[in-house]
């Protein structure tokens, strides 16, 4: 389906407006997954023009995905990830673990940035960063579609990492979402060490649900924005 190559017309419209002259584009890749890290990309781009193809992730197939991640890691100004492990996951919650990581990720670059561009509408972030959040900003704003497809590219490949230990989960094919592969290894052998164990799956799975933890905290639970997908078995 065509699509609008990303520009860069946030960037530019932040450097105008706030005086910014380092800007940063955010994406995340597996909130929404069982198994896994949540992992953040943090690039910086300038303004120069991106490689051919550039769109968010999704949208991309695996194997031009691939290359083309290649490619921007060698073209972007600078990139960091930042990762927030499954434990942390269960001990914070969703939105606190994405905050968690993105940070992880602004540390790792050799600059900091005088302001951000989260893809969405929400800001996990918050202060003391200047944020703006653009609803699908992996389609529209260079930085954010790059940091969309190195996320992407990087965590599939650690989740592919654990196929061999884990064959019959198909990791190499789903990246810890949830597919009729994962839920069935899910039913007969249970969770692994890699696996979100506060999540609502194990609601449908009773000989594994004493393995689900409770989050103590009602501030930690509080934080939780959703985004679990694909509870039914």
């Amino acid at each position: 389906m065509p699509y609008e190559p990303p520009t860069h017309s946030v960037e530019r419209s932040i450097r105008a407006t706030t005086g910014a002259k380092i800007v940063a584009g955010i994406d995340e890749v597996g909130r929404g997954a069982w198994a896994g890290p949540v992992t953040v990309c943090a690039a910086i781009t300038g303004l120069r023009r991106p490689p051919a193809g550039l769109t968010d992730s999704k949208l991309i197939p695996p194997k031009r995905r691939t290359e083309l991640a290649g490619d921007l890691e060698s073209w972007v100004t600078a990139h960091a990830l930042g990762h927030a492990a499954p434990e942390e996951i269960d001990d914070l919650g969703m939105t606190a673990a994405l905050r968690l990581a993105a940070v992880r990720a602004l540390d790792g670059l050799p600059v900091r940035p005088d302001a951000v561009i989260l893809d969405g509408k929400h800001d996990y972030l918050g202060v003391p960063w200047r944020v703006r959040t653009v609803i699908k900003g992996d389609q529209s704003c260079v930085s954010v579609a790059a940091a969309s497809v190195i996320a992407k590219v990087r965590r599939d490949a650690m989740m592919a990492a654990l196929q061999e230990e884990f064959a019959l989960f198909g990791f190499a094919e789903n990246a810890g979402y949830p597919s009729p592969v994962h839920k069935a290894a899910l039913r007969e052998l249970g969770p692994t060490p890699y696996h979100r164990l506060s999540w609502a799956y194990l609601d449908a799975l009773p000989q594994w649900r004493h393995l689900k933890k409770v989050r103590l905290s009602p501030e930690a639970a509080a934080l939780e924005d959703g985004g679990q997908l694909g509870f039914d078995f």
